[in-house]
């Protein structure tokens, strides 16, 4: 199918009031245009480099999501035109997107990133380093973020009843964070869970931002 097919796909097959991210990490910009005149906004791509190329040659309402590992270093060059950084996972990278935000004279959308996978390579806060970063938080002066929610991503296995409890480890933060601290905060509400295939599994635990690739552009082909 095509990629306009297989987002009508998707869309079709999504719960109510969630949000379709399109990962569209290597591929080209004509693709995203497809993806574009099929009208998606939401795009995410996890390397600095690419997102920076490609944001320039997309129209102007296209909606970029940060998903991968982000370095404090490489802040300023996507915070002038970045949407939402799905990935914050220390105090230092939130201090430092503020700083970027401030010089930039806007307010950047953040996540709160947690490790819930069984794999050593995925990178996320715990619920004890989550406990700090908001307790030093309310010392800071951080007006230039808002932490819409969390995110996290499930190990890569089959076992669905192991996805199934990693997801709903994830939502079990998202309950704490907003029961202790953004009670009143109606902005708090974005849980980022669930990809190409294991997105049914996330929606039914509560997602409200899918972040799906290969289900939109196919297997992609990584250089070596």
């Amino acid at each position: 199918m095509s990629v306009s097919e297989n987002l009508q796909a998707l869309r079709a097959s999504l719960k109510p009031g969630v949000r379709l991210v399109a990962v569209s990490k290597t591929m080209p910009v004509s693709v995203l245009r497809e993806a574009y005149d099929a009208g998606q906004r939401h795009f995410g791509e996890n390397k600095v480099q690419e997102i920076t190329l490609k944001q320039p040659e997309m129209p102007q309402d296209v909606l970029w999501h940060f998903i991968g590992h982000l370095q404090t270093n490489k802040v300023k060059y996507i915070a002038p035109f970045v949407h939402l950084i799905e990935s914050v996972d220390s105090l230092k990278l939130l201090k430092e997107i503020d700083k970027q935000g401030a010089r930039n004279q806007r307010v950047i959308n953040c996540l709160l990133q947690f490790y819930i996978a069984d794999e050593e390579t995925k990178f996320g806060l715990d619920r004890s380093e989550a406990q700090s970063l908001m307790e030093a938080m309310q010392s800071e002066k951080l007006n230039h973020v808002a932490i819409l929610g969390v995110m996290g991503m499930a190990s890569f296995t089959d076992d669905q009843a192991q996805i199934r409890n990693e997801f709903k480890q994830l939502k079990g933060h998202f309950d704490w964070l907003k029961n202790e601290w953004f009670a009143t905060d109606e902005r708090f509400c974005e849980i980022s869970m669930g990809m190409s295939g294991d997105y049914q599994i996330a929606m039914e635990e509560g997602s409200t931002n899918v972040r799906i690739g290969t289900g939109i552009f196919g297997v992609r082909v990584y250089n070596k």
